[in-house]
């Protein structure tokens, strides 16, 4: 077994973790599977294909289901694209990040541009015609014009889908502990993103979520699923999940340490312990997600997502549409407006569960 012996522990671990979760999701149809967390392609096509092989067995799919994949530039040629093909992933998420080599040293990224350019083609030739490129902006020391550059650099590679998000300085992270000082300021990156939006329109690019954009109508489904406050099921270290019964809207997770979890699941410990998520929580969640999406949101989806009455959504509504925030686009939709989306942060706010209509 070699080096393959403590990938194949884990792989079999997750085989055992999907039986389970195959269970808690009964006859409903899977639409998408997600491998992430991380570089999933540090395992072969032949394991992955062996967890593929699973799902179908154990599972109901959706005959166009989307199972996407994530990788870091550098390792997908390592990893055989052909064989991941092969094993039946259809979608390929590159973490390209910037096509800047200096931005990249400041990431600390390993990949280079060469590497980014060469994830791609190689993925094409290997038949992925689904492919994402996750791009940041906001970086040290970047402006509108380096910015840009990132997004055309990206286009010209002709994919469909590209994740454009700005860096945040998340806690326990050096970035966080020692900021650069030559970060944008919130009214540079606000410009950066108004001229990289109009960019991407003008290319063609359709912009369905925040930071999210696609061309020729190929969302990911995963995430749209996510941002509708829709359900979803957790197998593997550090897996959320969320999953909604007759009784309540319930989350769950697997230990994040992958040797514990792979203890838990051969111990049979590997059941998550069901925590509910309140009436309040259930707003504020599905407001936080929806919210993100570019199109019109319904009280017919916040009912059946999060088992509440419209009447009160309608509620929580008066004082953002009143801000201008929010406006009603029809009976019982609403979308955000051109404010809203400005300081999104703030209308969020609006939900959360301390918060009670003025």
């Amino acid at each position: 077994m070699g080096d393959d012996a403590p990938r194949d522990r884990y792989i079999e671990a997750l085989l055992n973790d999907l039986d389970a979760e195959a269970q808690r999701a009964g006859n409903r149809e899977l639409i998408s599977v997600f491998l992430g967390g991380g570089t999933p392609s540090v395992f072969s096509p032949r394991q992955i294909g062996r967890l593929l092989d699973r799902v179908g067995r154990r599972f109901a799919l959706a005959e166009d289901i989307e199972v996407t994949m994530e990788a870091n530039p550098g390792t997908v040629e390592c990893g055989d694209p052909a064989g991941y093909r092969k094993a039946g992933v259809s979608r390929l998420s590159v973490g390209a990040q910037s096509f800047s080599r200096t931005a990249l040293r400041t990431l600390g990224r390993i990949h280079s541009v060469d590497d980014i350019r060469c994830a791609v083609i190689e993925a094409r030739e290997a038949g992925f015609d689904n492919i994402n490129l996750d791009i940041m902006y906001g970086l040290p020391g970047q402006d509108v014009t380096s910015a840009l550059i990132d997004l055309e650099r990206a286009t010209r590679l002709e994919i469909n889908h590209l994740s454009w998000y700005q860096l945040t300085l998340e806690p326990n992270t050096i970035f966080h502990a020692r900021p650069p000082a030559d970060m944008p300021g919130d009214e540079k990156s606000a410009e950066i993103q108004d001229s990289g939006q109009r960019l991407l329109g003008d290319l063609g690019y359709e912009q369905y979520e925040v930071s999210a954009w696609a061309r020729g109508g190929v969302r990911c489904r995963h995430n749209v699923n996510y941002w509708s406050f829709g359900d979803y099921l957790a197998a593997g270290a550090g897996a959320h999940g969320k999953i909604t019964s007759n009784e309540g809207v319930w989350r769950y997770a697997k230990p994040a340490n992958p040797k514990q979890y792979m203890e838990n699941i051969e111990s049979d410990r590997g059941a998550a312990t069901l925590e509910p998520v309140g009436n309040a929580e259930r707003l504020f969640e599905f407001m936080l997600n929806v919210l993100r999406l570019v199109d019109d949101f319904d009280e017919q989806l916040f009912t059946s997502r999060t088992g509440l009455s419209a009447d009160l959504l309608r509620e929580r509504l008066e004082t953002p549409i009143a801000r201008r925030l929010i406006e009603r686009s029809g009976p019982g939709s609403w979308r955000v407006t051109a404010l809203g989306r400005r300081f999104l942060n703030d209308l969020q706010a609006e939900f959360l569960p301390d918060r009670s209509p003025n």
